[in-house]
């Protein structure tokens, strides 16, 4: 039996011995060659160590009796924090632990710190993305994995005089009156996430989500969104939702095939089960674990469940899938 975090109870695993396929995840490296330091809130952050949970995370994915067919990062890999002259170099050196996985390729997004530190394009370059940072593949018959681009429309990532820039920061001054656009003081409730370290899905990209959900359902497939910001207020604290999480919920929910949201971003991880049946998974962050300490995981994939083994501060959840139906 597996455990949900949060205290959501508990789900006897079904009889399904082996999974069909298995894949590696892990949330906010945010990797920086400084000394240990601490968020805005006061935890402790362990930015040498976190490269070291990485370490292991694909140790552990390499070394999986039954193979780990790919991994997914979460975004993040590097911290604001790093010197910009030594920001590419840490990025390189997170992706030379991801390519000594041995199972097959590593599924990388962008987080609000990796375009803190480099430019999107280069990014898009270094991480090996299909030429943006939104897109789609198919590791297994009959199932589909959509990586969302969580910082499409943002105030961070793109240069200052950009339309995109500029509309995101027109878009913050309405809903957000601290001069301090990352503060969420006196913003109640789910009002909260609209600080400058979110974003947003834009509309080109929504457009395409449901094209790619529209043909997934058509196909009968099982999806699994990826995204660094977590789309439903039960998994994430209100200061850590995408800015228009309603909107892409609308679109995921519009379909029925989608079985599960992963993200990142929100350290302490989260879980919640929306009125769908569509179960969020917030994983817990690389970057909070003390030395000798780790946190990632890897999903067994079953007929109608997902099973999540994690390691350390990561918590194990098991997600038992909704029917898909025909959009």
């Amino acid at each position: 039996m597996l455990a949900h975090p949060g205290g959501a109870g508990v789900i006897r695993a079904s009889a399904a011995r082996e999974p069909l396929f298995s894949f590696g995840v892990i949330a906010d490296v945010q990797y920086a060659d400084i000394p240990d330091g601490r968020s805005f809130l006061g935890v402790p952050r362990y930015y040498r160590h976190s490269i070291t949970v990485l370490q292991r995370a694909v140790r552990s994915w390499n070394g999986h009796k039954a193979g780990v067919k790919f991994c997914v990062n979460f975004g993040d890999i590097v911290d604001g924090f790093c010197p910009k002259d030594r920001s590419l170099s840490a990025v390189q050196a997170v992706v030379a632990e991801f390519d000594r996985f041995r199972g097959g390729p590593a599924y990388h997004m962008l987080g609000n710190h990796c375009l803190y530190n480099l430019p999107r394009s280069e990014l898009v370059s270094v991480l090996r993305m299909p030429g943006r940072a939104y897109y789609e593949f198919s590791p297994w018959p009959g199932y589909r994995f959509v990586v969302l681009d969580a910082y499409d429309f943002s105030a961070v990532g793109w240069p200052r005089d950009h339309p995109v820039a500029l509309a995101a920061r027109r878009f913050l001054e309405e809903r957000n009156p601290n001069a301090d656009k990352n503060s969420p003081t006196g913003l109640a409730g789910e009002d909260r996430r609209f600080v400058m370290f979110n974003g947003g899905v834009g509309e080109e990209q929504l457009r395409w989500l449901d094209g790619a959900l529209r043909s997934a359902s058509r196909r009968g497939e099982t999806v699994v969104v990826c995204s660094h910001l977590p789309l439903h207020p039960g998994a994430a604290s209100p200061a850590g939702l995408m800015w228009n999480y309603e909107e892409a919920l609308a679109v995921v929910h519009r379909h029925g095939c989608v079985a599960a949201c992963l993200a990142g971003h929100d350290h302490r991880g989260g879980y919640a089960v929306d009125a769908r049946g569509v179960h969020h998974r917030t994983l817990e962050a690389a970057l909070e674990c003390p030395p000798g300490t780790d946190s990632f995981g890897r999903v067994d994939v079953f007929p109608g469940r997902l099973s999540l083994a994690g390691s350390g501060r990561m918590a194990s959840t098991d997600m038992p899938l909704p029917v898909p139906r025909v959009s």
